[in-house]
């Protein structure tokens, strides 16, 4: 599908706003991805295994990155028993290292394969206490932000040497709550665990936004996605940070209101695979308060589409990472 028959961002936005909803969309709706190369992070559990399997099911080639090796070679195991012939692979990827980022992406760009999309999923929420990365980032913008930059960045290069490759970025609904401190990005004054976790995610929607600016008209897309309430083992370690019954109290509303992981993926899947997804795009759950419910395109807040902040958030990303990163450059 060229460029012109692509709706823009601001326009499935509208459509959103507007309340109009996409047809009903499912993993059968995939269309056929053999010949697809695809790496998704974090896809050792929860929403990045859901969707690495529906992705190898579909006829990719995936790469599940993720930090623990005994959960991404179980996931492996698990989806080639499920799925023989699938072409799955599990390579090692803790987004919270700035060593690992490199040496993992100086692996991809070794082999000279294609890469035709990247899912930022892998993430961590709500750690209870402040921790600070080797690189002295605080862990959850570290991994859920710093981290997806620098691959991005560091991969960008083969994803825009193939038509229609496209960059996923997972956010949350956690979005609307967050703020971004520039004075104090690493929260060393003042520590809040879901306050960390709300920023780091706005801060996924004002880089895929940007990047969707920043980007050749005809280069890789970079739309968001957010699987809106999913009772996965990310959101029951994040809230185990709760203490009591209200920790007990939080876990069981998420197993009431949430959807399982493979309802998650499907507004992550949906913009990785589906023609007529632009630039720029969010999709999520369209049910009410998008907690669940068909995969469509979402609204996200006024922030998340400031352009001056997005810019801001940027350079000092760039700095913190040492990743220069210039995706409209010639080349």
């Amino acid at each position: 599908m060229g460029e012109a028959d692509q709706p823009t961002g601001a326009a499935l936005q509208r459509l959103a706003r507007d309340g109009l909803t996409m047809p009903a969309w499912s993993t059968a709706d995939i269309p056929d991805q053999r010949g697809r190369r695809a790496i998704v992070t974090g896809g050792g559990s929860g929403i990045g295994l859901a969707t690495a399997r529906a992705l190898t099911a579909a006829g990719a080639a995936v790469t599940i990155a993720a930090r623990d090796k005994a959960k991404g070679a179980a996931a492996v195991t698990a989806i080639r028993e499920a799925l023989p012939g699938a072409d799955i692979v599990f390579e090692r990827l803790d987004l919270a290292s700035l060593a690992s980022v490199h040496a993992f992406a100086a692996a991809v760009r070794r082999r000279g394969e294609p890469l035709d999309l990247l899912v930022n999923n892998a993430g961590v929420m709500m750690l209870p206490r402040r921790e600070t990365t080797a690189d002295g980032f605080e862990r959850q913008f570290a991994t859920n932000h710093l981290g997806p930059f620098a691959l991005t960045a560091l991969l960008w290069p083969l994803l825009a040497a193939r038509p229609g490759a496209r960059i996923v970025t997972v956010a949350s609904l956690a979005h609307w709550r967050g703020r971004i401190a520039f004075d104090d990005l690493d929260a060393s004054r003042i520590y809040r665990p879901y306050a960390a976790y709300a920023q780091s995610k706005l801060a996924n929607l004002l880089f895929a936004f940007e990047l969707a600016r920043r980007a050749k008209p005809d280069g890789p897309l970079s739309v968001a996605a957010h699987p809106g309430i999913a009772a996965t083992p990310l959101a029951s370690a994040g809230l185990a940070g709760e203490t009591g019954l209200r920790s007990r109290l939080l876990i069981a509303w998420y197993d009431i209101v949430g959807q399982d992981a493979a309802g998650g993926a499907l507004p992550i899947l949906r913009a990785s695979t589906a023609p007529g997804v632009g630039a720029g795009a969010y999709l999520g759950p369209r049910g009410p308060f998008g907690f669940r419910g068909p995969a469509g395109p979402v609204r996200s807040s006024a922030l998340a589409r400031d352009r001056v902040a997005a810019a801001r958030l940027w350079t000092a990303s760039e700095a913190l990472t040492g990743v220069r990163f210039e995706p409209g450059a010639a080349g």
